[in-house]
């Protein structure tokens, strides 16, 4: 997550089962995280193992998919609403409704009659979502390839990934009260689904394949777009380190002034060659929201709590809004070339790719990322678009000695992103390593991306639903058994008498007792 935070320690395989306050001890934000890590994992694991990777509950499961559209300009598709369970998270497709607004409370001033009542709005249908307005779907039907396939069969299918949201993009979670001087508290983790169409050909099924077959294949195809990727970390003491002032240990591997928590994440997908990245020595936290791009002008919301949280020209900013981050498209980065501080204005390398800020609901914002890429003639970001490449089987410097290594041969996602704390205290960075002290090859830290299939769309009126559905664990009281009926009856009769409990028989059983009588 893009958060301002000190580290992660969220380790499951050390089986915490909580985080324990100790009194009289500094309490961190990594130790309230790391609670509220494993709650979540807990209950996620418990979910998944009774429902399965995915499942909705009988009668109130979500995302239904219908076919809606077909022969007008643009194909859509309806999305129930209801709750469903993805790799045990859950997720909710009801849309909220409208709301009802307050009525003017003097009607004549607004030429109504006191005595006309007003009507109240007619219930209707409950509003569902559409495959175009899905909240966190983004669909643009001027990009092609956010149409639906145009032949069919078809499979749409479910993905669910979860991303930070800071006061930048909701602004409610900053409290006012506050003053301006506090820009916001805590961050939010925020889970995104999106529904996706995927064209039958790119699936190895058969023609007439049922159900059970268009799954079987789905995830086959899901388990070919896991990342591959592993990197490792360390910090070594650089050569021209006794070159600066005697500020820092001389033994120190790690040279950096301050503690901080880096942040490597892949700008740009692919293979080796092809896939570039960016880091941040603030885990990518320092973002300013935009108010306005004009040209390559952006006027900005604020200029940042202090020099390092701020703008410097040099820096490469990346634009963005909620749209292209739930997108998950990488724009080019651009460089701050002038600073106007007085009217909260910078000045970019380039105009922002159109896409960005045409919506001010959408919360455009530059992200700060720390590194610099070489330069290039006439300020052009270049082949890179100003990340810098990926490049395996050898150690890559970051600054101040922090060093990280790609292993070769790896598969890169667009958004995944290693952490790497380094310390002042200790001269290095934290980072597992064995026992000769060499760097462990770690998978990404995110982005965690879970897919499930929907539906099969075979034409015009014909939806295969794929969704897999459960019933609740409790059930009636099952009807007693003929044992335990006896065993009630015994209980309701009345007490035996002590000439019962002494051994004489029962009234009316023919039995004489010939035995002389005891007082």
């Amino acid at each position: 997550m893009h958060a301002d935070i000190s580290r992660a320690t969220f380790r499951p395989d050390r089986h915490y089962a909580a985080v324990v306050a100790q009194q009289g001890r500094v309490q961190l934000d990594a130790d309230v995280n790391e609670q509220a890590a494993i709650e979540l994992a807990r209950a996620r694991a418990l979910a998944a193992d009774l429902i399965g990777r995915h499942g909705g509950p009988g009668g109130a499961a979500g995302f239904a998919v219908g076919l809606a559209g077909t022969g007008r300009e643009l194909d859509d598709l309806s999305i129930g609403g209801g709750r469903y369970y993805v790799d045990g998270i859950p997720l909710d497709a009801t849309r909220p409704g409208p709301g009802t607004p307050v009525t003017d409370d003097d009607p004549a001033a607004a030429g109504e009659d006191r005595d006309t009542p007003v009507a109240p709005a007619a219930p209707g249908a409950a509003p569902v979502w559409s495959y175009w307005d899905q909240p966190d779907g983004h669909r643009d039907p001027e990009r092609p390839g956010d149409r639906l396939p145009s032949a069919f069969p078809y499979l749409v299918y479910l993905k669910v990934w979860e991303r930070s949201v800071t006061s930048v993009e909701d602004p409610l979670l900053r409290e006012v009260a506050l003053g301006s001087a506090v820009s916001d508290t805590a961050a939010r983790l925020r889970t995104v689904w999106q529904v996706l169409a995927l064209p039958g050909a790119e699936l190895e099924v058969e023609d007439g394949a049922d159900k059970d077959r268009v799954r079987e294949a789905f995830d086959r195809w899901a388990a070919g777009r896991a990342a591959t990727a592993r990197l490792a970390a360390r910090a070594e003491r650089p050569g021209d380190a006794d070159d600066g002032p005697c500020l820092i240990r001389p033994d120190s591997r790690y040279r950096g002034p301050e503690n901080q928590l880096y942040r490597v994440e892949i700008h740009e997908g692919g293979t080796a060659g092809d896939a570039t990245f960016v880091w941040s020595r603030e885990n990518g936290s320092v973002a300013l929201g935009v108010d306005a791009f004009d040209g390559t002008w952006a006027e900005l919301a604020s200029l940042g709590g202090d020099d390092r949280l701020g703008l410097q020209v040099g820096d490469w900013v990346e634009t963005a809004d909620t749209a292209t981050v739930s997108r998950g498209e990488p724009l080019p980065l651009l460089r701050v070339e002038e600073l106007d501080l007085p009217q909260r204005r910078v000045r970019l390398s380039a105009e922002p790719d159109p896409s960005v800020g045409r919506d001010p609901a959408l919360r455009p914002f530059l992200r700060r990322w720390d590194h610099r890429p070489a330069p290039r003639r006439g300020g052009s970001p270049g082949r890179h678009r100003g990340a810098l490449p990926v490049t395996e089987g050898c150690w890559l410097p970051l600054e101040d000695g922090v060093e990280v290594w790609f292993e070769p041969g790896g598969g890169y996602r667009a958004g995944d992103y290693w952490t790497v704390a380094a310390r002042t205290a200790t001269g290095g960075v934290e980072w597992p390593a064995d026992a000769a002290r060499r760097p462990l090859l770690l998978p990404p830290s995110g982005i965690d991306v879970h897919l499930a299939p929907l539906a099969w769309v075979l034409g015009e009126g014909s939806v295969a639903d794929l969704r897999l559905v459960f019933g609740p664990l409790a059930s009636v009281v099952p009807a007693a058994r003929a044992h335990e009926l006896a065993a009630e009856r015994a209980a309701e009769s009345p007490a035996p008498s002590f000439e019962q409990e002494a051994g004489s028989p029962p009234p009316g059983s023919g039995h004489k007792d010939h035995g002389q009588s005891s007082d």
